[in-house]
């Protein structure tokens, strides 16, 4: 009994350490301070909401930019662990307004550069499925995933 309790301390203790190890490699989420086009301070008066997500740039010229390819700008907030503002107010699978009734409290996933809320663990799974499908369900422009 006594050599089973060690082997199952030692072995809770190495995933511990796996997934500490694993969280350090990922940047700390920050909210949005720079332009994803140029780099310079955000106008919070200047956003595009895409992909249930707003994005703020610095002037009016930038969201074009960004239109033209949005998966490359949303590739750089992953790196940089930007987390943008989330606009969502229901799940894209269910459909289900977040927050009410018995739900509970909406389940959040990173995903390529988005936080994606939905109403509960089942609907991750069927988003994981076919994620273009869900991100064509959420408030805001839309384009294809790639």
């Amino acid at each position: 009994m006594h050599k089973n309790l060690c082997l199952h301390v030692l072995l809770s203790t190495s995933l511990i350490g796996a997934a500490v190890a694993l969280a350090a490699d990922q940047p700390a989420a920050a909210p949005q301070t720079k332009c994803p086009v140029s780099g310079t301070p955000i106008d919070r008066s200047v956003h595009v909401d895409y992909q249930g997500q707003r994005i703020y740039f610095c002037c009016a010229k930038c969201p074009a930019e960004f239109r033209k390819d949005p998966e490359k700008y949303f590739a750089a907030f992953e790196r940089e662990g930007v987390q943008l503002e989330n606009i969502q107010t229901a799940c894209p699978v269910s459909g289900e307004k977040l927050g009410e009734d018995d739900m509970g409290k909406p389940v959040s996933i990173r995903y390529k550069g988005r936080t994606v809320q939905f109403c509960c663990k089942m609907c991750v799974k069927k988003f994981e499925a076919d994620p273009a499908k869900y991100l064509a369900a959420l408030p805001g422009e839309q384009g294809t995933a790639r």
